[in-house]
């Protein structure tokens, strides 16, 4: 991306802050950059910022007679090989995805041929709003145009929720993503635990703590990849730029993974999936009044092998949390559910696997192996999503 010509248009809202450390990220990398603000941004910054972090002009206005003289506002539109609108409102997404041009912003948006990436920024209620989701669903269908974002967590007003602004290092990954080794595939993931309730206030679960999974979910997004993480209960952060689906229990995981699977590409299965569940939860919470209990347990549905079970699966990549007999355990697993590959961890060693910060594994497929030692998680990611790019495309291109 180094020498393209960016249009920045930014919209009003507290987040139109963040879009000034944006505009220097895009000088810093070789680009070329000029700002269009609407009315509603300067009531948050102001335009002298962004001419002085960019070195050209702001323009605010669609009816600017030293502009308009030269057709100023499309001579911007067929300027810009790539326009970013960061934040996008609420409102201008509305005005955009309808047709209007109404200001200098969405007539350049309506004018231009290049690909158009709308940056989301709003409360939360208001991203969650039917009537917002039925723009944003409109506006996703359009070939031209990009939603990257909303993050997740707290914002400006206390709530907490998605509608977060991408931050300006995460919105640089997604335009560089272009590049990345799974540039323009569709990647399903699921991370942490399941539970299985026994009772109101008691489960059935395990240790994972979803480390793994979500740094992998991080590595995949910043390879290219378009990222749905279907994730059991973790006290993790959902990763900017990526889709998250929560879940409770193995029964709610498969119907969030079938949900997502149409035009997936790859499917990575790193959640600690319950095998089995109890055969009936009680309503109210079991008391102790008897010195030993049964709980009668019922298989859970296998979601790794139903999504590789189908007609045309995606490319599957299973994990194996072990105690002991690694390689036979997993190549059994990767030989039986018909997988692509399978990756295995010895969780009996202290310090590694689960709730560590760290991971040792070794990688099989059909034909071959690869260990990769001890080492941090997101390294350990991103180790793992070039290798699975390169023996997805060994598959796909054989």
């Amino acid at each position: 991306m180094a020498g393209k010509r960016i249009l920045l248009g930014v919209t009003g809202g507290i987040a139109a802050y963040k879009s000034a450390e944006l505009v220097r990220l895009l000088k810093k990398a070789g680009h070329e950059v000029r700002v269009v603000m609407t009315r509603g941004a300067e009531a948050f910054v102001t335009p002298l910022t962004f001419q002085a972090l960019s070195g050209e002009p702001v323009r605010t206005s669609l009816l600017d007679p030293a502009a308009e003289a030269g057709m100023g506002h499309i001579e911007l539109a067929k300027w810009a090989d790539q326009v970013i609108v960061a934040p996008a409102s609420a409102d201008f997404m509305a005005r955009f995805s309808s047709g209007m041009a109404d200001d200098l912003l969405t007539t350049l948006c309506s004018a231009t041929t290049a690909p158009i990436a709308l940056v989301p920024a709003m409360n939360q209620a208001m991203w969650q709003n039917t009537r917002t989701q039925r723009v944003v669903s409109q506006l996703a269908a359009d070939s031209q145009v990009l939603i990257w974002g909303p993050d997740e967590g707290q914002q400006a007003c206390g709530d907490t929720g998605p509608g977060r602004m991408l931050e300006p290092e995460h919105i640089m990954a997604r335009l560089q993503s272009g590049k990345g080794p799974l540039a323009g595939c569709q990647l399903v993931l699921t991370a942490g635990p399941t539970r299985e309730p026994i009772d109101p206030v008691r489960y059935i679960s395990n240790h994972s703590s979803g480390k793994m999974g979500y740094a992998l979910a991080q590595a995949a997004r910043d390879a290219g990849a378009t990222v749905t993480l279907v994730s059991g209960p973790v006290a993790l952060a959902a990763p900017s730029g990526v889709q998250r689906v929560m879940v409770t229990t193995a029964e709610e995981m498969l119907a969030a993974v079938q949900q997502a699977l149409p035009g997936c590409d790859i499917f990575v299965a790193t959640a600690a999936v319950a095998d089995y569940r109890p055969a009936t939860a009680a309503g109210d919470k079991i008391k102790k009044t008897a010195e030993a209990m049964s709980v009668p347990l019922v298989r859970n549905p296998d979601v790794l092998a139903t999504v590789a079970a189908q007609p045309n699966p995606p490319f599957c990549v299973g994990f194996a949390a072990e105690t002991r007999d690694l390689a036979h355990y997993a190549q059994d697993k990767l030989s039986r559910k018909k997988l692509d590959m399978i990756v295995a961890n010895d969780v009996s060693v202290p310090g590694q696997g689960f709730n560590s910060d760290q991971n040792a594994v070794t990688v099989f497929w059909p034909g071959g192996q690869q260990p990769f030692p001890l080492c941090d998680k997101q390294q350990l990611a991103q180790a793992l999503v070039a290798l699975i790019a390169e023996r997805y495309y060994a598959k796909t291109t054989s």
